[in-house]
């Protein structure tokens, strides 16, 4: 069961994405490894159905609990949370025996920000 207590959120003044749009100018090699990292952890299905389950959950968080039927065992599931959080999109809190996971509030911006291309008038 989900317990309805949710993790404070950053305001999104406070929080900065990780790196330029890749139309900007050339990474530096630790932003590129950022992104590789990120790009890495997306790079399997049943990882980018967790990361959207817990992107898109009610109150920004999701117990294990009720995501965790992505069509492989508890065990793979585990597996795939531990790789997308340390490739740092998701964070998580246990509370007693459930854990719950967000999506770590930088991410989804760094995500737009860096894929976005500029207008024609932009540049």
């Amino acid at each position: 069961m989900s317990n309805p207590r949710t993790l404070p959120v950053l305001e999104p003044e406070v929080v900065a994405p990780c790196c330029p749009p890749l139309t900007e100018r050339t990474l530096t090699a630790e932003e590129a490894e950022r992104t590789a990292a990120m790009f890495k952890a997306l790079s399997d299905p049943v990882r980018v159905r967790l990361f959207s389950a817990v992107a898109s959950a009610l109150g920004g968080e999701a117990c294990v609990c009720d995501i965790s039927d992505v069509g492989v065992s508890q065990p793979t599931v585990s597996h795939h949370l531990k790789k997308l959080k340390e490739a740092g999109l998701l964070v998580s809190e246990r509370r007693g025996t459930w854990v719950y996971y967000r999506v770590e509030p930088s991410v989804l911006a760094a995500m737009g920000q860096l894929l976005m291309a500029p207008l024609p008038s932009d540049r």
